[in-house]
């Protein structure tokens, strides 16, 4: 009985830090989050909150200790019930709880949610249950719309906010996003582009490059011209300078 006694001691004072450790990362988190709001960004959030999961699991492998006796053999009931205030129970709770009253016992000592709560939660799984796979896909993709759009707005409001700091520190922006995803979508996939827009000859620049200087290099003895066959097709040849090669 001894033994089960001291085990049973330790066990709770072990339990007890490891809450109170709980406790300090949370109130920690709460405080950046009401006061450091402005500033505190997102690794740092997960860095707060993988310490409070850290803190989840080690109370979890207490608990689940073979050496730990079961608590659920436990019972717990208040040895006083009174409207007058406890100053030790104060201490105890920090303040929270000044007095063990017939109205506070039933939700410190609840093993099981609130009515209310309970019967919410039951019909949020009745509706979950009879809910069709189609209807939860079409949800989903809605949702996932929705989310696509909303990351959109904030790439593109970082953009700009990313701009405005440049110009701010003097520095002009050389590029913007919007046309470097256009440029490369027309390259790889031919997006933007106008069909049937005719192809140069070769030896022939573009507008205003000029033509290439020099004459072409000659790769093998010239070949005898061949005879020309005559031809059925009426041509209209036209001046040089009506030529243009993007034209409509």
């Amino acid at each position: 009985m001894q033994r089960e006694e001291k085990q049973l001691e330790v066990t709770l004072q072990a339990i007890l830090n490891r809450v109170n450790d709980l406790k300090t990362a949370i109130q920690a988190l709460i405080a950046k989050l009401e006061n450091e709001y402005e500033t505190i960004n997102w690794p740092t959030f997960l860095d707060n909150y993988a310490i409070l999961s850290g803190h989840l699991t080690g109370l979890s492998k207490i608990l689940q200790a073979e050496m730990a006796p079961s608590l659920r053999a436990l019972v717990v009931l208040p040895l006083q019930l009174g409207c007058e205030r406890d100053e030790a129970l104060s201490r105890l709770t920090e303040g929270r709880v000044p007095a063990c009253t017939h109205d506070l016992v039933p939700d410190l000592l609840r093993t099981k949610p609130e009515p209310q709560a309970e019967q919410r939660l039951q019909q949020f799984n009745h509706k979950a249950s009879t809910l069709s796979y189609d209807t939860a896909q079409k949800q989903v993709t809605q949702f996932t719309k929705v989310v696509s759009h909303v990351w959109e707005i904030i790439s593109k409001g970082r953009e700009d906010w990313e701009g405005d700091s440049m110009r701010a520190a003097g520095m002009q922006p050389t590029h913007t996003m919007t046309d470097t995803h256009a440029l490369v979508t027309a390259v790889g996939t031919g997006k933007g582009l106008r069909p049937g827009m005719p192809a140069l000859p070769p030896g022939v620049g573009a507008p205003g490059l000029g033509a290439p200087r020099g004459p072409a290099p000659q790769l093998g003895p010239a070949a005898p011209a061949m005879p020309k066959a005559p031809s059925a097709i009426k041509t209209n040849i036209k001046a040089a300078n009506q030529i243009h090669p993007y034209q409509r």
